[in-house]
């Protein structure tokens, strides 16, 4: 079974010190960075959610080297891009259990992904609603993560259709497969 709770006011809050944590150890290291955004259901007011923060700090691609020894620096364990082009994933510190962060590359499909979801969510209360209850179904009845995107499939389609994107860039998000295993976010 997949945990899926009902929307925190407390999860803005968490991200905003993601941000300025993140903030401040790349200006200290020097690297230029383009935006860090709240990405992922917990970023959406009064959607349902699994209680983790996603965080996407996003830079240009010549920077995705010195980003990511950035967040070696604080802790985390580099993971690669697990399937997902121009998108590189990292398993979180201890001290920052319940979080996802990732360097994805400004304009890339993943971050475009991340955002049109998001911000069509949050513009849509019909939509939002129907995936909060889809989200919640699924999750009672998954038996693994696979199971449970498996099940929301259908639903994030029809989102990433209103927001614009191509069928053939929605198959490109639909083939991407992140790999299971322990210790990947997801």
């Amino acid at each position: 079974m997949i945990t899926v709770v009902d929307y925190d006011p407390d999860w803005p809050v968490r991200f905003d010190g993601l941000r300025n944590e993140y903030a401040a150890a790349m200006d200290a290291a020097g690297v230029a960075w383009v935006a860090i955004e709240h990405v992922g259901s917990t970023s959406v007011p009064r959607l349902a959610a699994k209680p983790i923060i996603d965080c996407d700090i996003v830079v240009v691609e010549k920077d995705v080297s010195a980003a990511s020894d950035v967040l070696i620096g604080l802790g985390f364990a580099p993971l690669g891009e697990l399937g997902i082009p121009q998108r590189w994933a990292f398993k979180e510190p201890a001290r920052l259990a319940g979080t996802n962060t990732y360097v994805t590359v400004e304009g890339s499909l993943s971050l475009r992904n991340h955002l049109a979801v998001r911000d069509t969510l949050r513009s849509s209360p019909d939509l939002r609603d129907g995936y909060s209850a889809v989200k919640q179904q699924v999750a009672a009845i998954a038996a693994n993560i696979d199971e449970y995107g498996k099940g929301k499939n259908a639903l994030i389609q029809e989102i990433l259709t209103v927001a614009g994107f191509t069928e053939a860039e929605r198959v490109t998000i639909d083939t991407a497969r992140v790999p299971s295993y322990h210790g990947v976010p997801r």
